[in-house]
């Protein structure tokens, strides 16, 4: 993993593990690697690893069965959705709309610009 510095590691190997569960590498209740398996093939310690399985499990998108390991919860990928629509809309929208303040551009120029990529893309 490539990981940057804006944010701190263990919300960015939840990020790769909700991107995974997302294209289907792990589809709702698949066993999650192990921590220490998942450490070792993202080249961090075990503890933010571990982190970053806490954190899935406060979203609701990891649950833990004793002694069998990690799994992917039922609706997580209703989880991991709503978290990244909460994530765009409280955080990169507000830099967007001030982007567009500063430029001088319009809604419509937006919309215009969103139809244009639906109706061209492949």
């Amino acid at each position: 993993m490539d990981f940057k510095n804006q944010k701190a590691i263990y919300l960015q190997i939840a990020e790769h593990v909700m991107d995974q569960i997302l294209s289907g590498q792990y589809p709702e209740d698949a066993k999650l690697p192990s921590v220490r398996e998942y450490a070792a093939d993202v080249e961090v310690n075990v503890n933010t690893v571990a982190r970053s399985f806490e954190w899935l499990q406060y979203q609701n998108i990891v649950v833990t069965r004793r002694g069998l390991g990690n799994f992917v919860a039922p609706g997580a990928l209703n989880e991991i959705e709503a978290l990244r629509k909460d994530e765009f809309f409280n955080e990169q929208l507000p830099h967007l709309f001030q982007s567009m303040q500063t430029l001088g551009i319009t809604m419509n120029e937006v919309v215009n610009q969103y139809n244009n990529r639906l109706i061209y893309q492949p």
